[in-house]
This record gives structure tokens, C-alpha cells and sequence, in this order.
């Protein structure tokens, strides 16, 4: 007899069944072994594990539920979670056995129970867990404490109006004053979910829970750590004094063994530093000091495996460009080491880039000609790179760089000679007229570059260097050979560079100018190519003085991209280091996609046969963050010049191709009253307190400005406006605006300023990302000559016209029409009453031209009630919205769905701005 298998060898569960295996299973679950339910159980979880269907095996399963028998108990409420979605009716028959459990004696299985309970994503199990959950925040013992803790995140995600109405969010602020630190941690993390799926700050860090946080900090596991101290660096210190206090007890974490905490920890003093550095020279020695204190740590995460490594360099990579300061005597540290993955050694490269620095050039360069005759072409490559940037980063050391790199180029290796004929190009915009006695080197190895980027670097230098060559036209006409058979990039160059010989020496180039000209123009069937080869030739066959001052004109001198994030992306980058951002190098609303999944139901009373409206709701973070990204446009902002205070009308070309993108339309008559907000305080615009709005009259928009003279000795009489480049196209209508009569020291105006489409003004808003609100705006006093800037949202419900009311079936058809993942969901909570009456919002939205389709009660949901809107704008985007009420609740669901994401944003803000307005 087989000797029965022993503890460890759960495997055996996973190995193939035989034929009928399902009617095997169900007679051993309604066993009466305890040991063989417990093994038949383990089968279904194994089999459910690799993919296999057993969900018939429900109700036989969930009979299981019904023992003491905790190992058995985990096994189905895993069973359950796993089919609650295609099972959600048989999923009621479990919640009786949940409601016991919840009061059971055994901690573990009340604690199991709520756990379970808040991972079945059923909105018919919800109501049911409501007063278990409420029960488990306030258990006796801390492990079903902060088990409940997590749950009621898990319900925000489900149903946020049944975590508000039960109070639950403020049962979680008590919880951060709980004696036992895990439960404190809990907590925060809970909070912390909350408010990123709200979108609020439902944190809210006094005092005395900043106290009550650090002292869990000591205490609780290192996961909990980490959640608190995310969140204290979400707090922003009341002054030096309190960053400085709040540090001293963060600072021991950077001792501690998971890099997690590590991170988390250099993000809060990194955050307080700004703090402790805004308050003066004061704390120029403490800042010292921390910056001596934060080198030990990160150099620490460096003998961490790869993976961590990797992590931990691409963190660091934003913080010595935040502060370069901490690891600048730290360099060696980040020299390559042989067995290195290659995802390590590039990302170490990038950060001796940027640690480079005259003191310690020469030590760089050994190392980086080292890593130059490595066996990887790739890193040989970043590495030959590297030196070129570290030439045009250090003028003094840029001549040492260049004669690295004729050491590398006499090598003869392929590649190698490619990638220094690259960056050289790019040391010879930086440093134009000092090196180009190499030329002669460079030319030598013409043979060799069979690379697109090489070669296109070698005809720049060829054609932007041709009256040094002596055989410039030679070299080029090598390259000519194959013009037809090359890459785009290289035929560019090579029409350039051959227009620029001609201009340098005609008599021995016109017939190759001439010969280039007609393979661009009449063979090549590359529009780019084409059109830069007509206009060589109208130039050359019509000015040829205009075409040199054109060609041959002085370029501008390349800057250093080391540090080549933006300050203000950087800081928010540092804000998020230890998560995916730092990783990304991009903010969180750049790849973060929330899902939900929206109540299913009958869409107006369609027949049950009819498809329903669901899907899958997108929601960005931080999607009201005006400021972020930037929010207006590429000019420069905005130097007034071209303006002109007589010129009252734009022209009629750049008004054309407008007006059907943000054009004019009907509106209706009784226009609603534009929400005002001060956007310039006396301070900054001599004297002028400025507030701005933005409504539609007519069809026509308008920015509605109320001045008011605080305490210039000029009255206001004559102002200039003008507008940034932004998402909407606008530009002013008339850039003057006359105050009639003027306005004296005290004394206030109101001016109307009509906003018209430009499509020279207009942004173009990157793919995937939401369109920006923001209107930047200068004005210029002309009575002063003081130029002041603002910047102004803009009110998207100023763009709906009056004929955007939907017909029923259009609505229902366009609905479904439009792909799941153009959806938006957000919940509006703290409504005032006449927001929470479907009638009473219906003719609220109407004065703002958004429509009623139609209402309709929730099946199977008392006191619940949808309404569906329409709106469109003046240029024809159209936005659909469902807004779901409940009695007694002072919130609303909105879901919205458009083909313009990209302004969907925009229109939802709108909804929620307009339902929270009394």
C-alpha cells in the first residue's frame, strides 16, 4: 500500500483528473470526511487556478461554507470571489453564512468574513455588508479592525454613497487615534485610496493626527509605514520649524531594511526640504546636513538584486536633478559593474551624465572608454554618447572629450565610429568654429557608415562645412549614388548639404544641386522631401541672396539636456518617487486608467432584449488639477508684441478655419450669470484688483472682467488684452478695452470682452491626455505701461448651444455607439437640496443649454433614479451624460460619454461645477 502523501505536497491537487471529474468532486464535497471535503475543495481551487471551468460546482461548493473549519472556510469564500460576478444570485444564498461569521467568536473568521464580503464585487451584497462592517470597525480585537479598515475602501470603490451616508470615512479618522499601529496604518492606507479615487482630500492631516502618525510610524509593519509616510508627504508643514520636526522622526526610517520604506522616506524630507529652503539662509546648514544624511541610503539600494537596482536608479535619476548636491561626491558608485543587467548600466550611464562635473571629468572619461570596447553594442553605444554629452555639458573639459573620442574612431569598429560621428555633430552646434580640424579624421571614415543617423550626421558636417573640404562636392556625389535607395533623414540632409555647396561654390555644384533638385522634386514620392525641394528651387531660381540668408544663416547654438525635465514636472515626479511615476517619468493622470463598472440597466425603458448601457468608466487623476501640465499652449506668454490697441477685429483668415472647430452659434436668450473669481490681486497689477468669469450670450462667448481700482493714483481707462496659445482657440475679439468712464481709486467697472476662434491660438492637446481649462492672459494698462498676467479657467458650459437636445432613439443609438473606454464616471457628493431634485436640476442645466432625455427609476433599487442629458457644443461635439440620485442622499453618480475624450473631461467638470452651485 502507497504511503499517504504528507504535508507540502499540495501539488498532487493540480496533477490532470480523469474523465467525469466534476461528478467525483461533488460527491467528495458532500462528504462527511472532513479531510476529504477539505482535499475536494482544494481540487476545485486548483482546477479553478489553471483555468478551468467549475463554476457548476457553486452551490456544492458554498454548502462547504458551513463548518468551523477555518483552512476549509478560506478555501470557498476564495471559491466565492472568484465566480460572484457570473454567479451574483447564488452569491445572495452566502450571505447569511457572512452575517454569522461576522459575529463569530474566532477573530480570524469575523475578520474573514468582512474581508470576503468587501471582495465580492455584487451591489447586492453591499447593503448586506453594511452593518457587519460597521460592527468590525468597532471590534474588540485590532485585527478585525484593520481588516474593516481596508474594506471600506473596497466599498468607496462599490458604492461611495452607502460609505458617506454610514459614516464610515469618519470611522476612519477615529481609527487613526487607535492604540495598535497596524490599525493606524490601516487606516491611512484606506484614506489615502479614498481620496485618490474621490479625487478629495478626505485626509485631512491636523495636528494632532500628524502626532498620533508619527508615532504609529515606529511601531506598525513596514507596509504600514510606507502608507504613512506617503501620506505625510502629501502634508504640507506650516513652517521651517514644523518640516524640521517632522524630519528628525522620519529620518531613522532611512535605515531601515525594505526599500520601500527607504523611498518613502527620501520622497517626505525631500518634500520638507523645499519647505525648510523657503524659509530663508536660516536653514542653509540644516539643508546641509540632511543632504549629507539622504547620500548613505540611496548608495545602500545600489547592492540591492537587479530589479531593485533599477528602481532605485530611475528615483534616483529625479533627485540629482532635484538636488545634485547629494550624490555628487558619490560618482563611483554608479561605475558599471561586468555582470550588470543592461537595463542597470544605461540607467546608471544617465546618472553619471548628470553627476559629471570638471573635478571629476577625467575619471569619467577612463571609465566611459572602457565601457566603449565592451562586447554590447548597445551599451557601447549609450557610452560613446555619453562622452559626446558630457563635451557639450563641460566647455573646459569638451576638448578632452573630443580627443576620447579620435581614439575610439581609430579603433575602425563599426559601430563605435558611427556613434561618435553623431555626437560629434552635436559637439560642433554647440561649439561651432572651434574643432573643426577633425574634419579631416571624420572624412577618412566615410567608408564605414552605413547607419541612417551616421550618415545624415556626416553630410551636415560635409555641407555645413564645405568650404573647409577640398573635395566637399566629391564626398557628396558618393552619397548621391544611392540617393533614391536611402533613408528619408539621409535624403533631407543630403538636399540640404547640397544646396548649401552651391551656395559656397556654384560653378563646380550646379550640375549636382541641379541633378538633386530633380530626384527630390520629380522621383522621390516623399511629400517632406518634395516640399523642401521646390522651395530650394524657387528660392535659387528667384533670390539667391534671400536663399543664403536663408540657408546658410546662423543656428543657434544647442543647449545641455541633461537636466531636461521641466521644473515644474520634476516636482511633481519627486512628489511621486517610490511609485510607478518615478518609474515612468511621467505623471500619474499620463497612464493611469481608474475602472468601474456602472450599474447595468434598462436605458428608458428598453425592452429586455435590447442591449443595455454599461461599460467601463475612465476616470483621470487629478483631472481638475488646472495647473497640471501646464496648461496653455506652447508661445511665449505674453510679450504684447504685435498688438495693437486700434486693431479691433481679427482677420478674416484666421477666423475662417475656426469657426467650424470653436465656432459661433445660437444660444439662448436669457444667458446664465458667468461664476466669477479673483484672478489678480492689487499687488502685482499696480493697484488693480481683477475678477474674471466666462458665460455664452447669444452664441457668442464672452470673458466678463470686473475691475477694480484698489489703490492706483491713475485712473483705469484704457486696457490691452491678449490672450496664450490655448486648448479652445480663443483670441480676443478686440484687444482694447475703453473704460467709459474711467475708473478712479476706489471705484469699480465691469467690461465685456468677446472671445473669438483663432487657429493660430489654438493647442493642440496631446494624445490621451485631457484637454487643459486653463486661459492665460496679459493685460496691459495703457495709462501705466504695466504688463500683468492671469490665468482664468474656462467654463465649458459656455460652449453648449441651444440645439443640443438629442431625439430619444438618436441618444440610445449614439450611447451604444460610442466605445466603452471614451466613458467618464465621477461621484459629486455635499450637493445643496435643489441638486439632489431631478426637476429641479433639469431646469438648472436647461439655462445652461443641457437637456433632458429622459428618467427613470433603478430596478431593484429603492429610492434610486436616473436622468440622462444632452449637450452639445457650438463646433458639434456632443456629450451624453447619466446622472443617478438617490432619496435621501445629498450625492450623484455622473457617467458621461463622448467621441471628444479629450474635452470629456471638460464637459464633466462642467456637470459637477453646475450641480454643486446652489
Amino acid at each position: 500500500m502507497a504511503p499517504k502523501d504528507q504535508g507540502g505536497s499540495d501539488s498532487r491537487f493540480f496533477t490532470t483528473q480523469k474523465k467525469g471529474e466534476l461528478h467525483e468532486l461533488r460527491t467528495e464535497l458532500h462528504s462527511t470526511d472532513r479531510t476529504t471535503k477539505v482535499d475536494a475543495v482544494k481540487k476545485v481551487i486548483a482546477s479553478m487556478t489553471v483555468g478551468k471551468d467549475v463554476s457548476g460546482l457553486f452551490t456544492d461548493v458554498l454548502n462547504c461554507a458551513q463548518t468551523g473549519n477555518i483552512e476549509l472556510k478560506k478555501l470557498v469564500y476564495l471559491y466565492l470571489i472568484n465566480y460572484a460576478k457570473s454567479q451574483p444570485e447564488l452569491t445572495l444564498l452566502a450571505v447569511n453564512t457572512f452575517v454569522k461569521d461576522a459575529n463569530d467568536r474566532n477573530p480570524l473568521i469575523r475578520a474573514l468574513a468582512v474581508r470576503t464580503m468587501g471582495c465580492i464585487r455584487v451591489d447586492r451584497i453591499t447593503e448586506y455588508l453594511c452593518e457587519p462592517l460597521g460592527r468590525a470597525l468597532r471590534d474588540d480585537d485590532p485585527y478585525v479592525r484593520k481588516t474593516a479598515a481596508v474594506c471600506v475602501a473596497k466599498l468607496y470603490d462599490i458604492a461611495p454613497e452607502l460609505v458617506q451616508e454610514r459614516g464610515f470615512i469618519e470611522t476612519l479618522h477615529d481609527l487613526i487615534s487607535d492604540s495598535n499601529p497596524s490599525v493606524v496604518a490601516n487606516g491611512v492606507a484606506a484614506l489615502s485610496e479614498i481620496a485618490e479615487t474621490s479625487g478629495r482630500d478626505v485626509m485631512k492631516i491636523s495636528a494632532s493626527v500628524l502626532q498620533k502618525l508619527l508615532a504609529a510610524l515606529n511601531e506598525c509593519t513596514e507596509w504600514g509605514q510606507v502608507f504613512i509616510l506617503d501620506s505625510l508627504a502629501k502634508y504640507v508643514p506650516g513652517d521651517a520649524r514644523e518640516a524640521e520636526g517632522i524630519i528628525e522622526r522620519v529620518t531613522p526610517r532611512l535605515q531601515h531594511a525594505n526599500s520601500a520604506v527607504v523611498m518613502s522616506a527620501v520622497k517626505v524630507i525631500l518634500s520638507y526640504m523645499d519647505v525648510m529652503a523657503a524659509g530663508g539662509g536660516a536653514n542653509a546648514e540644516n539643508i546641509r546636513a540632511l543632504t549629507r544624511k539622504l547620500a548613505p541610503p540611496l548608495v545602500t539600494l545600489l547592492n540591492s538584486e537587479p530589479e531593485i537596482q533599477y528602481v532605485a536608479l530611475r528615483n534616483i535619476n529625479l533627485i540629482v536633478q532635484k538636488r545634485p548636491s547629494i550624490l555628487e561626491n558619490e560618482i563611483k558608485v554608479f561605475f558599471c559593474k561586468y555582470n550588470d543587467p543592461i537595463y542597470v548600466k544605461m540607467e546608471k550611464l544617465e546618472i553619471i551624465i548628470k553627476l559629471v562635473s570638471e573635478k571629476n571629468i577625467d575619471q569619467v572619461l577612463l571609465e566611459l572608454k572602457e565601457y566603449a570596447t565592451e562586447v554590447d553594442v548597445d551599451f557601447v553605444r549609450k557610452s560613446v554618447s555619453a562622452i559626446g554629452r558630457c563635451a557639450v555639458k563641460l566647455e573646459r573639459a569638451a576638448e578632452r572629450c573630443i580627443g576620447v573620442l579620435l581614439e575610439l574612431i581609430q579603433t575602425k569598429v563599426n559601430y563605435v565610429v558611427q556613434e561618435s560621428v553623431i555626437v560629434i555633430k552635436d559637439i560642433f552646434r554647440r561649439y561651432p568654429n572651434r574643432y573643426e580640424s577633425i574634419i579631416a579624421t571624420l572624412c577618412d571614415n566615410l567608408d564605414t557608415l552605413d547607419e541612417p543617423q551616421a550618415k545624415a550626421s556626416m553630410i551636415w558636417i560635409i555641407g555645413e562645412y564645405a568650404e573647409r573640404i577640398d573635395n566637399a562636392d566629391e564626398l557628396l556625389e558618393t552619397f548621391l549614388e544611392t540617393f533614391e535607395e536611402e533613408d528619408p533623414t539621409v535624403q533631407l540632409q543630403l538636399l540640404t548639404a547640397t544646396v548649401k555647396c552651391f551656395l559656397k561654390n556654384p560653378e563646380e555644384t550646379q550640375d549636382m544641386v541641379q541633378r538633386v533638385l530633380d530626384l527630390a522634386t520629380e522621383e522621390s514620392d516623399n511629400p517632406d522631401l518634395r516640399d523642401r525641394g521646390f522651395i530650394y528651387w524657387r528660392l535659387l531660381s528667384t533670390d539667391p541672396e534671400a536663399a543664403k540668408l536663408v540657408v546658410l544663416g546662423d543656428k543657434p547654438v544647442i543647449e545641455d539636456d541633461t537636466f531636461r525635465l521641466e521644473p515644474n514636472l520634476l516636482n511633481v515626479l519627486v512628489g511621486q518617487i517610490a511609485t510607478l511615476s518615478s518609474i515612468y517619468h511621467k505623471p500619474p493622470e499620463a497612464f493611469v486608467v481608474r475602472a468601474k463598472r456602472s450599474p447595468t440597466s434598462d436605458v428608458m425603458g428598453m425592452d429586455d432584449d435590447e442591449e443595455d448601457i454599461e461599460g467601463e468608466e475612465e476616470d483621470y487623476e487629478d483631472e481638475n488639477d488646472v495647473n497640471n501640465g501646464g496648461g496653455g499652449g506652447g508661445g511665449d506668454l505674453l510679450d504684447m508684441g504685435g498688438l495693437s490697441v486700434n486693431d479691433n477685429t481679427p482677420s478674416s483668415a484666421n477666423d475662417g478655419g475656426m469657426s467650424d472647430l470653436f465656432g459661433g452659434g445660437g444660444g439662448a436668450a436669457a444667458a446664465p450669470e458667468a461664476r466669477m473669481s479673483k484672478v489678480c490681486t492689487p499687488e502685482k497689477s499696480g493697484g488693480i484688483e481683477l475678477w474674471a468669469g466666462f458665460r455664452q450670450v447669444g452664441g457668442a462667448v464672452k470673458l466678463e472682467l470686473d475691475i477694480r481700482n484698489i489703490s492706483s493714483n491713475v485712473p483705469v481707462s484704457n486696457l490691452a488684452i491678449q490672450l496664450n496659445k490655448n486648448a479652445f482657440g480663443f483670441s480676443p475679439g478686440s484687444q482694447q478695452v475703453i473704460c467709459n468712464p474711467p475708473i478712479p481709486m476706489g471705484g469699480s467697472g465691469k467690461q465685456t470682452v468677446e472671445l473669438v476662434n483663432n487657429p493660430n491660438m489654438l493647442v493642440q492637446v496631446p494624445a490621451g491626455q485631457p484637454a487643459s481649462p486653463q486661459i492665460q492672459v496679459a493685460v496691459k494698462n495703457m495709462a501705466t505701461g504695466l504688463v500683468f498676467y492671469f490665468a482664468a479657467n474656462f467654463a465649458f458650459e459656455a460652449l453648449f448651444s441651444s440645439d443640443g437636445a438629442l431625439e430619444r432613439t438618436a441618444f440610445i443609438e449614439s450611447w451604444k455607439s460610442i466605445d466603452d473606454q471614451k466613458e467618464l464616471f465621477s461621484t459629486v457628493s455635499d450637493l445643496p437640496p435643489s441638486s439632489t431634485d431631478i426637476d429641479q436640476v433639469a431646469a438648472k442645466f436647461q439655462g445652461y443649454n443641457i437637456f433632458l432625455i429622459a428618467r427613470r427609476p433603478v430596478p431593484n433599487a429603492v429610492g434610486q433614479e436616473v436622468a440622462y442629458f444632452s449637450m452639445k457644443t457650438t463646433t458639434g461635439m456632443i456629450f451624453m451624460a447619466e446622472l443617478t440620485f438617490k432619496q435621501g442622499v445629498n450625492a450623484a453618480k455622473v457617467c458621461l460619454k463622448t467621441e471628444n475624450i479629450a474635452y470629456g473631461v471638460q464637459a464633466k467638470v462642467a456637470l459637477e461645477t453646475l450641480l454643486r452651485s446652489p
